[in-house]
């Protein structure tokens, strides 16, 4: 696209004040998108508490069933960002007849992606347990949990897209309901199924895989019965067969590949910190699993922002409006860095209480304390490059973001994560010095990248 100089509307141009303009907007998008990855997370706990209390050997299954299941999950995510983004840009472009298109597309792409993505997971997924030096009867084990869970990413991808596209037009709210009440029917289907109610054989892990797809059949179900339903349907051209775009599709897949290839570059650098702290010994990694899991509770908040920073900043390119751009990017980043810094002061101080809550073990708690004290220094960083990320591919800078991922996560973290941590002895401490790095060095190559564009025409 050639660069013209655009001119900003004049509603846009009479904004004298953007945070009282589009502080509220970013709140009201991101509360509910919050919500609604919360949702995803409390799925996932109850599973996995219900499995444990049920048995360990079947919770061992079904956290291995699903660890190579969520890195495909976390990619398949990112293809579908092309949705929400395109959908803010027509907003902007004061074409919401034209959202209809941009749904159909994603429900199309979600579909094939979701089937290639069961049928990759299923083939490839037992042979690569069978193959890390797991013990026969635990390969075993987590390979029937993974098929299962691999069924599930047909309706699940179809959910996303859905969420997306109501998230692009300014409407999380309907998400975030569908996903509570998925937890409720997951909850109802984990208890029938894992320990074996009402007559019904226990089935353990493979239950709560079942119990899953269940969960997630009835969110895509729940998602499309209320689009059909909506009273604006027809006049955003859901029903309506969209004229041929091969523009506009090829972009939609375009934010996507970026998107996707970001969260598996990212996903995969996390996964082999669990890799690292295995050669440690096992205290090491149930400390690091402590630390992780505070670190993605508080995730879901910059997540939650990084979605209302894509979708203002969406509209405002949509609409040629560069102040517009630059004033949702700004108030973006401005509350990202004020709950960042909040968070860290909360978490600090009580680290070493918030481990107790997940162990009694004293030795664990020794070695997760500190190391939660000090990832506590990454919180900021790591909050402020997600939600830059988004508002790049929101103005269309699809690649930069990724390519900084892997110069951040694969090129800085994984091989500085072991040289601290083993060669250098400093053991978990070293893990988490690298992560701190990895993500300082992120937010500034994205932060920098958006204030470069923020110079130039649109």
């Amino acid at each position: 696209m050639e660069p013209v100089q655009a001119q900003a509307p004049a509603s846009a141009a009479a904004r004298a004040h953007p945070v009282r303009d589009e502080l509220p907007q970013l709140l009201k998008l991101s509360g509910p998108v919050v919500m609604s990855r919360l949702g995803i997370m409390a799925m996932g706990l109850t599973d996995a508490v219900v499995v444990g209390r049920y048995s360990a050997t079947e919770l061992g299954y079904h956290a291995l069933g699903w660890a190579p299941t969520s890195v495909v999950l976390t990619a398949l995510v990112g293809l579908l960002v092309g949705v929400q983004v395109m959908t803010a840009r027509a907003i902007g472009e004061g074409r919401r007849e034209a959202t209809g298109a941009v749904l159909r597309r994603g429900l199309v792409y979600a579909f094939w992606i979701g089937l290639a993505s069961t049928a990759a997971l299923a083939a490839v997924g037992p042979p690569f347990l069978h193959m890390i030096g797991l013990e026969r009867d635990l390969a075993d084990g987590a390979s029937r949990a993974l098929l299962v869970f691999s069924l599930s990413l047909t309706g699940y991808s179809i959910s996303v897209a859905c969420s997306f596209w109501l998230e692009g037009l300014s409407r999380p709210g309907p998400a975030a309901v569908a996903m509570w009440a998925a937890n409720v029917v997951n909850l109802g289907l984990v208890l029938l199924f894992v320990p074996g109610t009402l007559g019904l054989p226990a089935w353990g892990a493979v239950g709560a895989a079942w119990a899953t797809f269940g969960a997630r059949t009835f969110l895509a179900l729940a998602m499309l019965a209320f689009i059909a339903t909506m009273p604006e349907a027809r006049a955003l051209g859901v029903f309506a067969k969209p004229p041929l775009d091969r523009a506009g599709a090829t972009e939609q897949r375009r934010i996507g590949y970026g998107a996707g290839i970001s969260n598996f570059l990212e996903v995969a650098a996390f996964a082999s910190m669990n890799v690292i702290a295995g050669w440690l010994g096992g205290l090491a990694v149930a400390a690091w699993a402590i630390v992780l899991n505070v670190a993605a509770i508080v995730f879901m908040v910059p997540l939650g922002l990084a979605t209302g920073a894509a979708v203002l900043v969406g509209k405002a390119y949509g609409a040629r409006d560069p102040a517009g751009v630059n004033r949702a990017g700004a108030v973006s980043f401005g509350v990202t860095a004020v709950f960042g810094v909040v968070v860290t002061l909360v978490v600090w101080p009580a680290a070493e209480l918030i481990s107790r809550g997940y162990t009694t073990d004293v030795k664990t708690i020794a070695l997760a304390a500190p190391a939660l004290a000090l990832a506590t220094l990454m919180f900021l960083p790591d909050c402020l490059q997600v939600v830059a990320a988004q508002a790049l591919r929101a103005r269309g800078d699809v690649w930069l973001p990724t390519g900084t991922h892997l110069t951040s996560y694969i090129l800085v973290m994984m091989p500085l994560a072991y040289v601290l941590a083993i060669p250098m002895g400093l053991h978990l401490t070293g893990i988490v010095w690298a992560v701190i790095i990895a993500s300082v060095v992120s937010a500034v190559l994205l932060l920098a990248r958006f204030w470069l564009l923020s110079r130039q025409r649109l």
